[in-house]
């Protein structure tokens, strides 16, 4: 297996390799806007995004912000060491169904 050699960030840019281990939970103001076929699923000023080394932000959204009738509990789960047990939900609007997106 090669080694991963991470590019550099450009400025104005995040390495997802700066990222501390253990993850952390940050309280985030920027605005999280979600939409799909024109319809707003999510738009909050008060998530919280976590931040690992080599992985991607993740921004979780309380369910006050979030349209949760175009929800649907999907049968996947799954469980994080550090943020435990998971469930997934799949959106269902305009007759589109995303499986297990949120």
């Amino acid at each position: 297996m090669r080694p991963v050699v991470p590019d550099t960030a450009r400025p104005g840019q995040e390495s997802v390799w700066d990222y501390p281990r253990p993850a952390i939970a940050q309280r985030s103001d920027r605005n999280v806007l979600i939409e799909h076929r024109g319809v707003t699923l999510a738009d909050t000023r008060h998530s919280v995004r976590t931040i690992e080394t080599s992985h991607p932000p993740s921004y979780y959204i309380p369910p006050s912000d979030i349209l949760m009738s175009a929800l649907r509990r999907s049968t996947r789960q799954s469980f994080c060491e550090w943020k435990g047990n998971a469930i997934y939900y799949d959106v269902e609007i305009a007759g589109d169904v995303l499986r297990d997106v949120a």
